[in-house]
């Protein structure tokens, strides 16, 4: 997949791309969620051959912010981010390759709040810095035109580094059926025809969850001024998609708390030949996520 943000796989039909309905039919390669923040990116720049270390930025299309010194984070960085990322440059191992994953925190304690969900370990962590990575880029000349996937292998801790990634598996299931009726029931859909159209509908789905008002179709299609078949039609895939993130577990992590609520995990990733999304219950995480977020932004 192309450096991209990872979608809800209802959202992804807004255009009339429905290529997330072969994508529930295959068996895909499950991983664990991790509610980190911020995002950091290490690795070799493959123009410099040099230790980089970045937030998501370093992907910018214009200005790219990309750090192989401390100097250069401070260029790039400032605040809490800058410090994460001083920590990261000294603690992080070298690697020829180019990983994403979300920072918990530093060493030195066993509960970590570090975006909405409050993680529990068993031991005090000794670390320096606690990292959770999920994906690893192949950029050829420039990380503009990064490649990513799931990380399918897990890096070692090591003095510096504690690296978080718990196991997480699937129940095997079949959605053949269901996704046969989607595919007729989408012959009588009117899709959004511009992206600024889609975003729109996404701005609005996502202010429904936000303030916890119903997601009734008919409202929805009244508001996001679209179509009603187009709502119903999200509606349902949201559904499928929450019967697959039912057949989702983990084990190995530390433990996953939403308030006092223990979750287990905020949901899950799963990456096929058709592609990776992101399986969560919206109306749960995505809400809290909003409202109660360490760097909640307004939606869009």
């Amino acid at each position: 997949m192309q450096n991209t943000h990872l979608q809800h796989p209802e959202d992804s039909i807004l255009m009339g791309d429905l290529s997330v309905l072969d994508w529930f039919t295959q068996p895909a390669n499950v991983s664990v969620k991790i509610d980190g923040a911020p995002a950091i990116v290490w690795g070799t720049d493959p123009q410099t051959k040099t230790f980089f270390v970045g937030t998501k930025a370093v992907f910018n299309k214009k200005k790219l912010r990309i750090a192989h010194s401390h100097d250069e984070i401070d260029l790039h960085y400032e605040g809490e981010v800058a410090d994460i990322l001083h920590a990261c440059y000294d603690c992080l191992p070298r690697t020829d390759s180019i990983i994403q994953g979300d920072f918990i925190g530093f060493g030195g304690d066993d509960t970590y709040r570090p975006n909405a969900v409050t993680y529990v370990f068993p031991d005090l962590v000794i670390q320096s810095i606690i990292v959770a990575p999920h994906t690893v880029y192949v950029a050829e000349n420039d990380l503009r035109d990064a490649v990513g996937s799931c990380m399918e292998v897990s890096l070692k801790s090591t003095r510096d580094v504690l690296f978080v990634q718990p196991e997480g598996w699937q129940d095997d299931d079949k959605f053949d059926d269901i996704v046969r009726f989607v595919r007729q029931m989408s012959t009588t859909v009117e899709f959004a025809k511009t992206k600024t159209k889609a975003r729109k509908i996404e701005k609005v789905l996502n202010t429904f969850i936000k303030i916890g008002a119903v997601l009734d179709p008919e409202a929805l299609a009244d508001v996001a001024e679209c179509d009603l078949n187009l709502m119903r039609l999200w509606k349902l895939v949201k559904t499928i998609k929450e019967d697959r993130l039912s057949l989702c577990a983990t084990s190995g992590g530390p433990g996953a708390y939403l308030g006092r609520r223990f979750i287990g995990a905020e949901g899950y990733v799963l990456s096929n030949e058709y592609g990776s999304y992101k399986l969560v219950k919206r109306e749960v995480f995505s809400r809290y996520n909003f409202n109660h977020g360490r760097f909640s932004v307004p939606v869009e």
